[in-house]
């Protein structure tokens, strides 16, 4: 398996356990709502349910942003070679080694470590259609540009 290969995959499982996570807890929200029973403090009964509401909501919320990270992925081919960098190259800097996909954090590799950031992030942006030698400055450190690949 190629070195964006891995990279792609723990991107995915990184969205999928993001999903994972936010289904299970709407559906723990849902039974409990429904598992709560009327008592005689009906004031207490509401609150009750409209905070498992909003947990409800705050956790689509989460949900929907990772179907979002999901449908960014989808369009990056973990194949594609371009000599300039585009969604879904790997970065060598000087400063660290970066695959332009989605922002998930660090990711390691049997090739070593690597942050995977969004193209859309102040350091994606910085990243798009660097190439071999190029050099770019953020946040007052330079970075230098080893290889793209």
């Amino acid at each position: 398996m190629t070195l964006k290969q891995q990279l792609y995959n723990q991107c995915l499982s990184y969205i999928q356990n993001r999903m994972d996570a936010a289904q299970q807890a709407i559906e723990d929200a849902q039974k409990a709502s429904t598992d709560d029973t009327k008592s005689s403090a009906g004031d207490k009964y509401e609150t009750g349910r409209e905070m498992m509401q909003q947990e409800t909501n705050r956790n689509m919320a989460q949900l929907n942003e990772a179907n979002k990270l999901k449908v960014a992925l989808n369009k990056i081919s973990p194949g594609i070679v371009s000599p300039k960098a585009i969604a879904g190259s790997v970065v060598l800097t000087d400063n660290g080694n970066f695959y332009l996909a989605i922002s998930a954090g660090l990711l390691n590799t049997s090739a070593g470590q690597y942050f995977a950031v969004s193209p859309a992030s102040p350091l994606g942006l910085k990243l798009l259609g660097v190439k071999e030698g190029d050099e770019f400055k953020l946040n007052d450190k330079t970075y230098h540009i080893k290889k793209v690949v």
